[in-house]
């Protein structure tokens, strides 16, 4: 059995292991908003129970069994956003930090009859991937809307940025999951870029650009 602290060691470990082949320490200590010393000590416990492999100053990579743990873990995160958000109608906004403590039940009876009563979604309400009871899962293909050129059309498919602040204006803006978003103009001066969304225009932010995914 893992504390609680030990399961979102090993989620945070999967989602930087994303885009690096081994996770650093002091990435780690940014994620989590804690000292190196204590990452330090957590990977210690972690790799005495063969669930990372650790080498100081080298980085940290999830063993298989590891792995499994996260994406277990991420399961019921992503199952129990959808559920809150499709059956409970909170939106999209406002789950995740409810989910983040869902995400720790540990019968996996009740998840997996949750995944039943709700049809066995395929994607939460950002639009990422839900891990399926083997943790198989399927991915869009996505860019983000600033790698994208002018007079191209796509669907928006998820979000890279998940506080609250980001999906509140996304709902604002109207650029929701969903939505079809064609690019009319991306500006020199800043690169902002301009969305044609229904009958009105977007102006949006680079940053936001780059946080905001879509499918062609």
């Amino acid at each position: 059995m893992n504390t609680l602290a030990e399961e979102n060691y090993l989620k945070s470990i999967y989602h930087l292991a994303l885009n690096a082949e081994n996770v650093a320490t002091n990435q780690l200590a940014s994620l989590l908003n804690t000292k190196a010393s204590s990452v330090t000590d957590m990977l210690k416990k972690l790799a005495d129970k063969e669930l990372i492999n650790y080498t100081p100053y080298q980085g940290v990579t999830l063993t298989a069994s590891g792995e499994k743990i996260a994406v277990n873990i991420i399961r019921k995160h992503r199952l129990w956003e959808f559920f809150l958000v499709e059956k409970l109608d909170f939106k999209w906004d406002e789950v995740h930090e409810m989910a983040e403590e869902m995400e720790h039940i540990s019968s996996t009876e009740l998840i997996d009859r949750l995944d039943k009563f709700m049809g066995y979604p395929k994607y939460d309400p950002h639009g990422d991937p839900i891990p399926d009871c083997d943790g198989k899962f399927k991915l869009h293909d996505l860019k983000p809307v600033s790698a994208i050129d002018v007079d191209v059309t796509g669907v928006i498919c998820g979000v890279r940025e998940h506080s609250s602040a980001f999906l509140q204006y996304l709902e604002k803006q109207g650029l929701t999951i969903g939505k079809k978003i064609t690019i009319k103009d991306i500006i020199a001066f800043d690169r902002s870029v301009v969305l044609q969304l229904e009958n009105q225009t977007v102006q949006i932010s680079r940053e936001v650009a780059n946080n905001l995914l879509i499918t062609l």
